[in-house]
Protein backbone atom coordinates (compact mmCIF):
# COMPACT_ATOMS: atom_id res chain seq x y z
CA UNK A 1 0.00 0.00 0.00
CA UNK A 2 2.85 2.44 0.74
CA UNK A 3 3.81 2.26 -3.09
CA UNK A 4 0.14 4.09 -4.05
CA UNK A 5 -0.78 7.78 -3.54
CA UNK A 6 -4.06 7.29 -1.54
CA UNK A 7 -3.97 11.65 -2.06
CA UNK A 8 -4.24 11.24 -5.60
CA UNK A 9 -7.31 8.98 -5.21
CA UNK A 10 -8.69 11.32 -2.73
CA UNK A 11 -8.01 14.23 -4.56
CA UNK A 12 -10.20 12.59 -7.78
CA UNK A 13 -12.98 11.54 -6.04
CA UNK A 14 -13.44 15.32 -4.17
CA UNK A 15 -13.35 16.76 -7.73
CA UNK A 16 -15.96 15.16 -8.79
CA UNK A 17 -17.87 15.32 -5.70
CA UNK A 18 -17.16 19.40 -5.84
CA UNK A 19 -19.01 19.78 -8.88
CA UNK A 20 -22.09 17.78 -7.19
CA UNK A 21 -22.20 19.73 -3.62
CA UNK A 22 -26.02 19.54 -3.03
CA UNK A 23 -25.75 15.43 -3.64
CA UNK A 24 -22.94 15.55 -1.03
CA UNK A 25 -24.61 17.78 1.55
CA UNK A 26 -27.14 14.92 1.64
CA UNK A 27 -25.29 11.86 1.70
CA UNK A 28 -23.21 13.70 4.63
CA UNK A 29 -26.34 15.02 6.24
CA UNK A 30 -27.94 11.05 6.68
CA UNK A 31 -24.24 10.04 7.91
CA UNK A 32 -24.35 12.69 10.62
CA UNK A 33 -28.07 11.84 11.26
CA UNK A 34 -27.10 7.84 11.48
CA UNK A 35 -23.93 8.04 13.72
CA UNK A 36 -26.01 10.40 16.46
CA UNK A 37 -28.62 8.33 16.19
CA UNK A 38 -26.45 5.30 16.74
CA UNK A 39 -24.05 6.56 19.34
CA UNK A 40 -25.25 10.13 20.61
CA UNK A 41 -24.45 13.80 19.81
CA UNK A 42 -21.56 13.92 22.09
CA UNK A 43 -18.42 13.65 19.48
CA UNK A 44 -16.10 13.04 22.32
CA UNK A 45 -17.62 9.65 22.72
CA UNK A 46 -19.13 9.28 19.41
CA UNK A 47 -16.35 8.63 16.94
CA UNK A 48 -18.65 7.94 13.97
CA UNK A 49 -20.29 11.66 14.67
CA UNK A 50 -16.58 13.09 14.70
CA UNK A 51 -15.57 11.45 11.35
CA UNK A 52 -18.99 12.45 9.62
CA UNK A 53 -18.49 16.58 11.28
CA UNK A 54 -14.90 15.98 10.20
CA UNK A 55 -16.30 15.55 6.89
CA UNK A 56 -19.24 17.70 6.65
CA UNK A 57 -16.47 20.58 7.45
CA UNK A 58 -13.88 19.67 3.96
CA UNK A 59 -17.20 20.04 1.88
CA UNK A 60 -18.17 23.33 3.33
CA UNK A 61 -21.19 22.38 4.77
CA UNK A 62 -22.78 25.35 6.37
CA UNK A 63 -23.55 24.99 10.25
CA UNK A 64 -26.88 25.53 9.71
CA UNK A 65 -27.45 22.16 7.48
CA UNK A 66 -25.57 20.48 10.17
CA UNK A 67 -26.89 22.03 13.24
CA UNK A 68 -30.22 21.27 11.82
CA UNK A 69 -29.76 17.64 11.16
CA UNK A 70 -28.53 16.94 14.78
CA UNK A 71 -31.56 18.60 15.81
CA UNK A 72 -33.39 16.19 13.67
CA UNK A 73 -31.71 13.57 14.99
CA UNK A 74 -31.90 13.92 18.66
CA UNK A 75 -35.63 14.53 18.42
CA UNK A 76 -36.58 10.40 18.23
CA UNK A 77 -38.90 11.24 14.99
CA UNK A 78 -40.50 8.11 13.96
CA UNK A 79 -40.52 6.55 10.44
CA UNK A 80 -37.19 7.98 9.66
CA UNK A 81 -34.32 4.83 10.01
CA UNK A 82 -31.39 4.04 7.54
CA UNK A 83 -30.10 0.40 7.23
CA UNK A 84 -26.15 0.08 5.98
CA UNK A 85 -26.19 -2.12 2.89
CA UNK A 86 -22.61 -3.15 0.66
CA UNK A 87 -22.72 -4.25 -2.85
CA UNK A 88 -19.99 -5.91 -4.42
CA UNK A 89 -18.49 -6.29 -8.14
CA UNK A 90 -16.82 -5.15 -10.89
CA UNK A 91 -16.27 -2.28 -13.63
CA UNK A 92 -14.70 -2.55 -16.84
CA UNK A 93 -11.12 -4.15 -16.88
CA UNK A 94 -11.59 -6.06 -14.04
CA UNK A 95 -11.68 -3.06 -11.84
CA UNK A 96 -13.16 -3.98 -8.23
CA UNK A 97 -15.88 -2.10 -6.93
CA UNK A 98 -17.32 -1.74 -3.39
CA UNK A 99 -20.25 0.16 -2.67
CA UNK A 100 -21.80 1.44 0.86
CA UNK A 101 -25.67 2.66 0.96
CA UNK A 102 -27.33 4.16 3.55
CA UNK A 103 -31.06 3.55 2.89
CA UNK A 104 -34.42 4.03 3.96
CA UNK A 105 -35.69 2.14 0.93
CA UNK A 106 -33.76 -1.55 0.26
CA UNK A 107 -35.67 -1.64 -3.26
CA UNK A 108 -35.51 1.55 -4.58
CA UNK A 109 -31.48 1.77 -3.74
CA UNK A 110 -31.13 -1.89 -4.96
CA UNK A 111 -32.44 -0.99 -8.58
CA UNK A 112 -30.27 2.06 -8.91
CA UNK A 113 -27.73 0.08 -7.95
CA UNK A 114 -28.01 -2.70 -9.84
CA UNK A 115 -28.92 -0.19 -13.13
CA UNK A 116 -25.32 1.55 -12.77
CA UNK A 117 -23.36 -1.34 -13.31
CA UNK A 118 -25.51 -2.74 -16.37
CA UNK A 119 -25.60 0.38 -18.21
CA UNK A 120 -21.95 0.91 -17.64
CA UNK A 121 -20.33 -2.27 -18.52
CA UNK A 122 -19.70 -3.74 -14.79
CA UNK A 123 -20.92 -7.09 -13.16
CA UNK A 124 -23.17 -6.41 -9.87
CA UNK A 125 -21.45 -9.67 -7.84
CA UNK A 126 -22.96 -11.81 -4.87
CA UNK A 127 -21.70 -10.55 -1.27
CA UNK A 128 -17.94 -11.31 -0.56
CA UNK A 129 -17.03 -10.92 -4.07
CA UNK A 130 -14.14 -8.43 -3.85
CA UNK A 131 -14.32 -7.43 -0.32
CA UNK A 132 -11.28 -9.70 0.21
CA UNK A 133 -9.77 -7.57 -1.70
CA UNK A 134 -10.14 -4.38 0.49
CA UNK A 135 -8.61 -3.46 3.89
CA UNK A 136 -11.05 -1.15 6.52
CA UNK A 137 -8.21 1.67 7.82
CA UNK A 138 -8.09 4.92 8.80
CA UNK A 139 -6.67 6.98 6.36
CA UNK A 140 -4.56 10.89 7.20
CA UNK A 141 -3.55 13.27 4.47
CA UNK A 142 -1.35 16.54 5.83
CA UNK A 143 -0.61 19.23 3.49
CA UNK A 144 1.89 22.10 3.67
CA UNK A 145 4.42 20.92 6.34
CA UNK A 146 7.33 23.09 4.85
CA UNK A 147 9.20 23.56 7.97
CA UNK A 148 8.14 20.97 9.83
CA UNK A 149 10.65 18.06 10.06
CA UNK A 150 9.24 14.76 9.02
CA UNK A 151 11.19 12.79 11.22
CA UNK A 152 9.00 14.27 14.02
CA UNK A 153 5.64 13.99 12.20
CA UNK A 154 6.68 10.40 11.53
CA UNK A 155 7.67 9.66 15.31
CA UNK A 156 4.47 11.15 16.57
CA UNK A 157 2.36 8.99 14.24
CA UNK A 158 3.57 5.80 14.91
CA UNK A 159 3.91 6.64 18.60
CA UNK A 160 0.19 7.19 18.41
CA UNK A 161 -0.19 3.80 16.77
CA UNK A 162 0.03 4.77 12.58
CA UNK A 163 1.09 1.34 10.60
CA UNK A 164 2.23 3.74 7.41
CA UNK A 165 3.44 7.02 7.30
CA UNK A 166 4.53 8.16 3.57
CA UNK A 167 6.31 11.81 2.95
CA UNK A 168 6.36 13.35 -0.56
CA UNK A 169 6.92 16.66 -1.99
CA UNK A 170 5.07 18.21 1.55
CA UNK A 171 2.17 15.48 2.04
CA UNK A 172 2.04 12.80 4.69
CA UNK A 173 -0.21 10.38 4.11
CA UNK A 174 -0.55 8.35 6.74
CA UNK A 175 -2.55 4.77 7.43
CA UNK A 176 -3.83 3.56 10.75
CA UNK A 177 -6.49 0.80 11.82
CA UNK A 178 -9.77 2.33 11.46
CA UNK A 179 -9.83 1.96 15.55
CA UNK A 180 -7.06 4.33 15.81
CA UNK A 181 -7.66 7.24 13.64
CA UNK A 182 -8.90 8.94 15.67
CA UNK A 183 -6.27 9.01 18.50
CA UNK A 184 -3.22 9.23 15.75
CA UNK A 185 -4.94 12.96 14.18
CA UNK A 186 -5.21 13.92 17.85
CA UNK A 187 -1.90 13.48 18.64
CA UNK A 188 -0.32 14.82 15.15
CA UNK A 189 -2.87 18.23 15.94
CA UNK A 190 -2.11 18.35 19.36
CA UNK A 191 1.63 17.94 19.28
CA UNK A 192 2.56 19.42 16.24
CA UNK A 193 -0.04 21.99 15.24
CA UNK A 194 -0.80 20.80 11.97
CA UNK A 195 -3.66 20.87 9.85
CA UNK A 196 -5.18 18.01 8.67
CA UNK A 197 -6.20 17.78 4.84
CA UNK A 198 -8.57 14.50 5.36
CA UNK A 199 -9.11 12.16 8.22
CA UNK A 200 -11.27 9.51 7.26
CA UNK A 201 -12.24 5.59 7.59
CA UNK A 202 -11.63 3.97 4.11
CA UNK A 203 -11.41 0.78 2.43
CA UNK A 204 -7.74 0.17 1.09
CA UNK A 205 -7.20 -2.19 -1.85
CA UNK A 206 -4.66 -4.42 -1.54
CA UNK A 207 -3.50 -4.03 -5.17
CA UNK A 208 -4.73 -1.94 -7.41
CA UNK A 209 -5.32 -2.08 -11.47
CA UNK A 210 -3.31 0.18 -13.28
CA UNK A 211 -5.03 1.79 -16.52
CA UNK A 212 -4.32 5.22 -18.97
CA UNK A 213 -6.67 7.98 -18.61
CA UNK A 214 -8.69 6.73 -21.66
CA UNK A 215 -9.58 3.35 -20.68
CA UNK A 216 -9.93 4.74 -17.10
CA UNK A 217 -12.66 7.13 -18.03
CA UNK A 218 -15.15 3.56 -18.69
CA UNK A 219 -14.69 2.95 -14.70
CA UNK A 220 -15.03 6.64 -13.78
CA UNK A 221 -18.55 6.63 -15.79
CA UNK A 222 -19.81 4.00 -13.26
CA UNK A 223 -18.32 5.03 -10.12
CA UNK A 224 -19.87 8.76 -11.08
CA UNK A 225 -23.22 6.73 -12.54
CA UNK A 226 -23.28 5.04 -8.40
CA UNK A 227 -22.95 8.52 -6.58
CA UNK A 228 -25.39 10.27 -8.09
CA UNK A 229 -27.61 8.02 -6.41
CA UNK A 230 -28.51 9.76 -2.91
CA UNK A 231 -28.36 6.27 -0.96
CA UNK A 232 -25.12 5.45 -2.06
CA UNK A 233 -22.27 6.62 0.86
CA UNK A 234 -19.30 5.65 -0.59
CA UNK A 235 -17.75 3.98 -3.81
CA UNK A 236 -14.57 2.11 -3.37
CA UNK A 237 -12.35 0.95 -6.05
CA UNK A 238 -9.17 -0.50 -7.34
CA UNK A 239 -8.26 1.75 -10.42
CA UNK A 240 -5.01 3.46 -10.75
CA UNK A 241 -5.00 5.95 -12.72
CA UNK A 242 -1.71 6.38 -15.31
CA UNK A 243 -1.34 10.02 -16.47
CA UNK A 244 0.21 9.89 -19.71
Amino acid sequence: MAGHSKWSNIKHRKGRQDAKKGKIFTKISKEIFQAVRDGGEDVQTNANLSLALDKARQANMPNENIDRTIKKATGNLEGVTYEEIIYEGYAPYGVAVYVKVLTDNKNRSAAEVRLAFNKNNGNLGETGCVAFMFQRKGVLILENIEGIDEESIMLEAIEAGAEDVVVKDEIVEITTSAELLDAVKSKLTQALSLKVEVAEITMLPDTYIPLEEENSEEVINMIEALEDSDDVQEVYHNLEIISQ
